[in-house]
């Protein structure tokens, strides 16, 4: 790269942790240089279970002072994308009204009987496009309303954590398109807010900002922001904020030749879908549990949340706490040794939501179905990746169903796409090829967004060769049909 290469920065949050990173532009290709990581992660507190917001801003600002040190005006603009569903609440005078819950916290459990009292399933689908989880912004507001109406009655606005950040960035309030619609009050024939809906169930719709789609051009950042890191003042571009939307922006699919792809957005969480040029309403999406989640340039991503890496996170933990420090991929050699099948659950009970212990909560499952329980490390980690195999599975045929595609080959990324043991077994659970990276899927669709909008690149599939001449992909192809088949088939009965 040359010395004078524009360089984009991107602010991307997960999960477990959070960094900005460095994209260095070449006119074909992106180099991904990390500026600062930083721990992400719940914290309870007076039982309940808060995200760290001012913990992760102090280390955005560290973060983008050492990337003004780094890059100086070769900096062109920043882009913010974070996970969906949780929100921050400010009051009239822009002040945080308490650390904003996670997704995660007990309160919304339970809650979707009282949700439906108010208004019809059907009716909420209509105005959502949305697939039912109990992590939703829809419920988690609800059960605000419910359980704290002094909290409420003093919001004034609500951001997703993604637009929050933005806000920080420029004093801008808005909320950006893509990860608006995992809250479950966006229209997706109207692309904005389903007010109506909101105001059914006694949530203030006044305080929804107005929809940005992603591409747009923010604003600069501010004058504190620049005191505090040293940057000039920098336009800050809205990428998709959403990380499975700025993933799927990345996705290589022109490496494939193929048009018929999915993709798998691999990390905690593992989402599964295909992009579509119009949200899917019908019918079966409803009865399929399947979500509609708005896309670059008007698409719209069919797909459905699976429980993901989170099993394993939470079963390395548990084996932490009785002494174990096997890091992952001494874990995966141990699963790839183990027996095969022994033991398989149904990943998206909502018993592996929020568990005290995984791994009992696995015994527990495996005892509800009949089948022995994993015993060793390596049995449990086999456990978990199989049955995600087969859970993607099961869901490729609902999206096929639904889409009318027939799906070719299945892209994994982000970090989940490092699992050589899981992506084999996705290729042998789907029977199709399986084309595993960008690992860096999320950030780079940021970046390159921005530098689309900076000129750069002039279209999606632009992008996606872009994404694909500077990633590493590994192609997973599909074996033993006929043994994977069949303990598809056990799989579905056990968990029918």
């Amino acid at each position: 790269m040359s010395a004078n290469s524009p360089v984009y920065l991107g602010i991307d949050l997960g999960a477990e942790s959070g960094r900005v990173m460095a994209g260095i532009w070449n006119g074909q290709t992106i180099e991904l240089q990390e500026c600062h990581r930083f721990p992400n992660g719940p914290v309870r507190m007076n039982g309940s279970l808060r995200w760290n917001i001012t913990g992760l801003w102090a280390g955005i600002q560290e973060g983008l002072k050492r990337a003004a040190q780094t890059y100086g005006d070769r900096i062109r603009s920043i882009g913010v994308d974070s996970w969906g569903v949780d929100y921050v609440l400010l009051n009239s005078d822009h002040q945080l009204l308490g650390q904003p819950y996670c997704y995660r916290d007990p309160r919304t459990e339970g809650i979707e009987k009282r949700l439906f009292e108010r208004v019809a399933k059907e009716e909420i689908f209509a105005q959502s496009g949305t697939q039912f989880m109990e992590i939703n912004s829809l419920y988690q507001l609800f059960a605000m309303a419910e359980q704290q109406p002094a909290t409420m009655a003093q919001a004034a606005h609500f951001m997703m954590i993604g637009d929050f950040v933005n806000y920080l960035l420029t004093d801008q309030v808005c909320a950006e398109y893509t990860n608006a619609t995992t809250t479950q009050f966006l229209n997706p024939v109207t692309k904005d807010w389903s007010t109506a809906l909101l105001d059914s169930l006694g949530i203030p719709s006044a305080i929804l900002p107005k929809i940005v789609q992603p591409g747009a051009r923010l604003g600069n950042t501010s004058k504190d922001v620049s005191v505090a890191t040293g940057l000039p003042e920098l336009p800050v571009i809205v990428p998709p904020t959403h990380d499975t939307a700025s993933a799927v922006v990345a996705t290589p699919s022109r490496h494939t030749g193929s048009a018929n792809w999915a993709y798998i957005s691999s990390g905690t969480w593992s989402l599964m879908g295909v992009e579509l040029q119009e949200a899917a309403l019908g019918q079966n999406v409803l009865e399929l549990n399947m979500t509609n989640e708005g896309g670059v340039d008007g698409t719209f991503r069919l797909l459905k949340n699976i429980m993901g890496l989170w099993l394993v996170q939470e079963c390395k933990r548990d084996f932490e706490k009785v002494g174990s420090r096997l890091d992952y991929s001494q874990l995966a050699t141990l699963a790839q040794d183990a027996e095969p099948f022994r033991s398989l659950i149904p990943v998206n009970d909502n018993r592996f939501l929020r568990p005290d212990s995984m791994t009992e909560s696995i015994r527990e499952s495996c005892a509800a179905s009949n089948q022995p329980a994993p015993e060793t490390e390596g049995q449990f980690i086999r456990c978990c990746l199989e049955s995600l195999a087969f859970a993607y599975r099961e869901t490729l045929e609902k999206i096929q169903t639904i889409s009318g595609k027939k799906v070719e080959v299945i892209h994994v990324m982000g970090g989940g796409s490092k699992n050589a043991l899981l992506n084999q077994f996705t290729a042998n659970a789907c029977g199709i090829p399986v084309l595993a990276g960008p690992v860096e899927a999320t950030v780079m669709g940021n970046l390159l967004m921005q530098v689309r909008v900076d000129g750069g690149l002039s279209s999606l599939s632009e992008i996606r060769e872009a994404s694909a001449a500077s990633s590493e992909i590994q192609t997973f192809e599909p074996e033993d049909s006929d043994l994977w088949q069949e303990q598809y088939e056990r799989w579905l009965a056990l968990h029918a």
